[in-house]
């Protein structure tokens, strides 16, 4: 009889979902399939303009049926029934409103269409005023400031704030709510059947990062204290959860719905869920005081470290220290930056605005040759002008940018902010710009470590991993060099997948604990960025530059 035993990785990302199916002897990949969200991919429920960005349920579920499946039937035959974990990542904080039954609302009949009713997605920030809100009313309301363990500041990316935008805008979603549930809890939930907002095993990393769970609390933050806050969260509380649970822990096993969609076993073990961050860093190898950083249209960067070395010390303005959020047994550290990736994107867009809004009416250009100009645009300019910016020696330009297009994270959680780009003249073409974007960006993300270090928290090293991480050689030497620390790069293409099929390892009993599972499944590194230190102290000059530039933008927005 065959030893060999598969796990499912399964990572939701902002635009798609990708299954991934892993043998657990050595980590290797028997095969995967990424599912684009159709709505997301049609703009449906989103209005950038006003920072919503909003995701339907739909989405996720033919997302986790199509790509698991397929996954399956690009496996070698037999491959399903030696499948015995599944775990699941999502983005985070998405949490959506929800009946007794743990139905999303706009799977209910009347809330189809509506955006409230929906995954309020991680960078949605329509929640500002409801941040600033929790921030004052912690400080002032006369009992323990329920802020303390997540940097002292709360963000409109998180679960409370979003929560209480959707209950003060929304009458009718309002009255159908019964409770909340994290996006990573309620794809554990579906797959194992147990969908009851009161039964199902919430995610330690999502309550503990994201909605100021924490053990000296009791729990959630005090019913006086959200009731005093709001009087529309007055008995919420009890309609959400006490206790969490670590993702090594089993939720339970495939339901018979489920088992018999994705054509496995009803025996599969499913782990409890997680953000895709914090698998991501165990699926890069994280250990302790190495920075991971997970680098894509965002960043979020993790730190491990054994609780009893960090003590009573709390680390200011991050997004939150939990015990057991990554690794169980260590304090999970989080921070990162709102916009990473993106502000490059961004830039893509303003630059392809003539060729989507132009070409069209030009004579003479058929539809197949308009489709194929568009297409090569696109897809080439970010590596045309990586190449131009990369000829420029660094300090010669005078162009310096703050990196806040989607607001701030961290340090310091901020998302009224906005990006800025200064010391402009005739002579600041593309590649100029793109280049102090990228610094801007490099930049942002040297805060976060130095915020770390100030704090009494060592930076041993960083693991990077995600899209920009394996695409962009220059963005990562110039990480490298503004850091002045050697760069890991993560081998997997997957490495959030791997950590949670890491994790489902671990909660089928492959393995007794993580760090086994990470040294049985672990692919290692494929690169490794080394600091130019000529040019390390170089970018110390613009770094100086970007912290005067970013200290009187932030005063004088916060004055105005």
């Amino acid at each position: 009889m065959s030893t060999e035993r598969y796990v499912i990785g399964v990572d939701y990302g902002t635009d798609s979902v990708r299954s991934v199916i892993v043998d657990t002897a050595d980590g290797r990949e028997v095969s995967h399939s990424v599912f684009n969200y159709p709505r997301w991919e049609k703009g449906l429920y989103c209005v950038p303009s006003q920072n919503q960005f909003r995701q339907h349920p739909a989405d996720y579920i033919e997302g986790l049926e199509h790509s698991i499946v397929d996954a399956i039937a690009k496996a070698p035959g037999g491959c399903a029934g030696k499948i015995c974990g599944i775990a699941v990542d999502t983005t985070g904080s998405t949490l959506v409103p929800v009946d007794e039954k743990g139905i999303p609302l706009s799977l209910l009949k009347g809330f189809e269409e509506n955006p409230n009713a929906m995954f309020l997605l991680w960078k949605d920030h329509t929640s500002v005023e409801e941040a600033r809100d929790i921030n004052n009313h912690a400080r002032t309301w006369g009992g323990t400031d329920f802020t303390k363990y997540v940097g002292g500041i709360y963000s409109s990316e998180w679960f409370w704030a979003k929560m209480l935008h959707v209950l003060r805008v929304d009458k009718s979603v309002r009255g159908a709510a019964f409770s909340w549930v994290e996006h990573c809890d309620w794809m554990t939930g579906l797959l194992t059947g147990i969908t009851d907002p009161l039964r199902m095993k919430r995610s330690r990393c999502a309550a503990g990062h994201k909605a100021m769970w924490h053990t000296s609390f009791g729990g959630l933050p005090s019913e006086e204290f959200l009731s005093s806050l709001d009087p529309l969260l007055k008995g919420i509380r009890a309609r959400l959860f006490n206790d969490t649970f670590t993702s090594d822990i089993s939720a339970g096993t495939l339901c018979t719905e489920w088992a018999a969609r994705l054509g496995l076993s009803d025996k599969v073990v499913v782990g409890v869920g997680a953000f895709d961050a914090h698998m991501g860093a165990v699926g890069a190898q994280i250990e302790p005081y190495y920075l991971s950083k997970v680098m894509g249209t965002s960043t979020c960067d993790m730190l491990v470290a054994p609780a009893s070395e960090i003590g009573d010390k709390v680390i200011r303005g991050i997004c939150g220290q939990v015990d057991g959020s990554v690794i169980p047994g260590m304090l999970g550290m989080e921070a990162g930056q709102s916009a990473f990736g993106d502000v490059y994107a961004w830039f893509r867009k303003v630059l392809m605005w003539p060729v989507m809004q132009i070409a069209p009416g030009i004579k003479g250009l058929d539809e197949s040759a308009r489709k194929m100009i568009t297409e090569e645009l696109s897809s080439s300019i970010l590596k045309s002008l990586e190449r131009e910016a990369a000829q420029i020696p660094v300090g010669e330009s005078g162009e310096i940018a703050l990196d806040w297009f989607n607001g701030r994270r961290t340090p310091d959680a901020d998302q009224s902010l906005t990006g800025l780009i200064a010391g402009l003249n005739l002579g600041s073409d593309a590649p100029r710009l793109y280049r102090a974007l990228v610094e801007s960006t490099a930049f942002g993300a040297k805060k976060i470590v130095d915020r770390f270090e100030s704090e009494g928290i060592p930076i041993k090293g960083v693991i990077a991993l995600g899209g920009v991480a394996k695409k962009s050689p220059f963005v990562m030497q110039t990480v490298s060099d503004v850091f002045n620390k050697k760069i890991k790069v993560a081998r997997s293409e997957q490495a959030c997948a791997l950590g949670a099929a890491m994790f489902a390892a671990v909660a089928a009993g492959v393995f007794p604990s993580v760090s086994e599972a990470q040294a049985a499944m672990g692919n290692g590194f494929e690169h490794e960025y080394t600091p130019n230190s000529a040019n390390s102290a170089l970018y110390m000059k613009n770094y100086n530059r970007y912290s005067k530039l970013s200290a009187f933008f932030e005063k004088e927005r916060v004055e105005e």
